[in-house]
């Protein structure tokens, strides 16, 4: 299958406000996010992307914008990427959020929690997966088992999507951190995810670019044809 870079939108204006935002119109990019999106399309320089998917809301758009127009190409918008609809704790200061009863079921027993008015963070991580895989599938199909392509989410949904591929339950979500333009890297296959990134802020790319097999290396890559099997002794990284 192909290798998907989850790319959570840069800074916002609601980072830094205290203010839990979830899908409300309006939050654009702050100046510091600005100036990450800007240098996405020189630290994605040395990846052949095939694709770009992203969620619906303005922060994730504005965040790919200078990639695609770098890249001459038109994001999809995945509406199963959106943010978490956080329902009525929409708009909400977090210091008043720390004290409702949801909220230590949100940070110690994610996979019961259900927004008021909104979702539970359980149907996030179905949801997101699913679109990821659907996408992936169709982007191999079309482009090949070598293809990179990006997909521009939310912190939580990208943390959600990556305690899935690490086969970690939905309880240990909240121990992964996803900084803002930062990116995670899964290669997914018949029979499971490989998470080869986890909240690179600046790191070369250019590895997570699945590697031509060398005349020695060809039948052991014919033995585990679809890629799901897992090297023994490790991997022998990047020439």
């Amino acid at each position: 299958m192909a290798t998907v870079i989850l790319l959570r939108h840069a800074r916002s204006t609601a980072n830094g406000s205290a203010v839990l935002a979830g899908r409300q119109p309006g939050v654009a990019l702050d100046d510091t996010g600005v100036g990450q999106a800007a240098r996405l399309p020189d630290r994605l320089s040395a990846l052949p992307l095939a694709a770009l998917v992203t969620s619906p809301l303005e922060r994730c758009q504005q965040t790919l914008r200078p990639l695609a127009e770098a890249r001459g190409m038109t994001p999809v918008v995945e509406p199963e990427l959106a943010e978490v609809d956080y329902g009525d704790w929409t708009g909400r200061a977090l210091k008043d959020l720390v004290e409702e009863p949801l909220w230590r079921v949100v940070q110690q027993h994610p996979s019961a929690a259900v927004f008021p008015g909104g979702e539970g963070l359980a149907s996030v991580q179905a949801r997101a997966v699913a679109a990821l895989r659907a996408h992936d599938a169709r982007i191999t199909a079309e482009h090949g088992q070598d293809s990179v392509w990006v997909a521009c989410s939310h912190g939580d949904v990208i943390k959600a999507v990556l305690a899935d591929a690490l086969g970690a339950h939905l309880d240990a979500f909240q121990r992964i951190v996803v900084d803002p333009c930062s990116v995670s890297v899964i290669r997914y296959t018949e029979t499971r995810p490989f998470v080869l990134r986890i909240n690179d802020n600046g790191g070369d790319l250019a590895g997570v670019v699945p590697p031509k097999p060398s005349p020695e290396q060809a039948g052991a890559e014919a033995a585990r044809a679809d890629g799901s099997d897992a090297v023994i002794g490790g991997s022998t990284g990047t020439p």
